[in-house]
């Protein structure tokens, strides 16, 4: 569970790349990891030109580097440095039941019941490769209506486009966003047409390349740091969770309907640089008693965030898909500080 891992896959056609620094005691089979996880994607039909069985898995892994290692080895939780430089961002917003933005939490369902339909065969001649898109109108800050949505996928290529779209708008979109839809709303579905040639054989992906999808949506600022292939010292993840844990419970306890929480480290320190409140103007507290509130309740040193966070448990593979935020059975989606909150602040 000490293992240190800042590792970077790359894609492309007929390949997987991974490479980083793992310094661990333990034996890791990385090639099948990569073909279990093609297949459980759908990558598992040689037709697709990419699958899990004949894809080349080259591997270039190094143990982390003694430099770095100096200053994240400590001996206490006090003591722990953080693995890198960086700013981390967190937000919260009442309005969905997840406090998250509305559009992204809309385009992650659509995206999962893509999966879905595909994997239980409603609509059978869908392939694995898809994307989302969900735009938002906004009223006196609260979303009122979908104004459009956005939806490529894959498919056979014997599919006529008509009744893929059909299929997508009765199968998954309605059953999405059906109440939030009116006739005004703007539904793109396979917007160029044919989408056959999908996945790595159509375009090369890496990690990091795609962070926003693992946040907010855009709606708030991203440090920059992507947060899959590191360890929890790695605080462009650890402390981005500490940001989202911090900012729900706040919103949770009533003190703002919106918060954002930025915090920055340097490498191999154990105490933030800096710390900032953002609650929009909608705060029932000044922002100044928020900071304090959160000073006082939240570990904000690497080696605390992860002992509050319970970050060494294999928690990650499930945040590699549909976004790091929003979701349950994470320990930084919890609002079990929201009651004490809300009493220390004495709303």
């Amino acid at each position: 569970k000490w293992g240190r891992v800042a590792c970077e896959t790359m894609s492309g056609m007929g390949f997987v790349i991974v490479t980083g620094e793992i310094s661990t005691k333990t034996y890791i089979d990385v090639p099948k990891i990569v073909r279990n996880v093609i297949r459980d994607i759908g990558y598992d039909n040689p037709a697709y030109g990419f699958d899990y069985q004949t894809v080349g898995v080259l591997v270039s892994i190094n143990e982390q580097s003694a430099d770095i290692a100096q200053g994240v080895k400590k001996t206490s939780a006090k003591e722990q440095g953080a693995g890198d430089q960086g700013m981390m961002t967190g937000y919260a917003a009442n309005e969905t039941p997840q406090l998250m933005p509305m559009p992204i939490m809309v385009s992650h369902k659509l995206a999962q019941k893509l999966a879905q339909v595909r994997k239980k065969g409603k609509i059978p001649y869908l392939r694995p490769d898809g994307k989302t898109q969900v735009t938002v109108e906004y009223k006196d800050s609260k979303p009122i209506r979908i104004d459009s949505v956005v939806v490529a996928n894959q498919h056979d290529p014997d599919v006529a486009i008509e009744k893929l779209r059909k299929d997508n708008k009765q199968k998954v979109i309605m059953p999405v966003c059906g109440r939030l839809i009116d006739k005004k709303t703007k539904l793109f579905i396979n917007n160029t047409g044919r989408f056959v040639i999908g996945g790595p054989v159509a375009d090369s992906g890496c990690t990091g390349r795609k962070i926003i999808v693992d946040t907010y949506g855009g709606i708030v600022g991203h440090g920059g740091g992507a947060f899959s292939g590191k360890d929890p010292t790695k605080v462009d993840r650890a402390a981005a969770y500490m940001a989202r844990y911090i900012a729900k419970n706040v919103v949770a306890a009533g003190l703002a309907d919106k918060c954002e929480i930025q915090l920055s480290y340097v490498i191999g320190g154990s105490k933030p640089l800096s710390l900032m409140v953002n609650t929009y103007n909608t705060n029932r507290i000044s922002e100044k008693r928020i900071l304090n509130l959160v000073k006082k309740n939240f570990q904000l040193m690497p080696g605390g965030i992860i002992k509050q966070l319970d970050l060494l448990k294999p928690i990650y593979r499930r945040t590699s898909n549909y976004g790091h935020f929003g979701r349950p059975g994470f320990s930084w989606e919890k609002t079990d500080l929201a009651d004490k909150l809300r009493k220390q602040a004495k709303l």
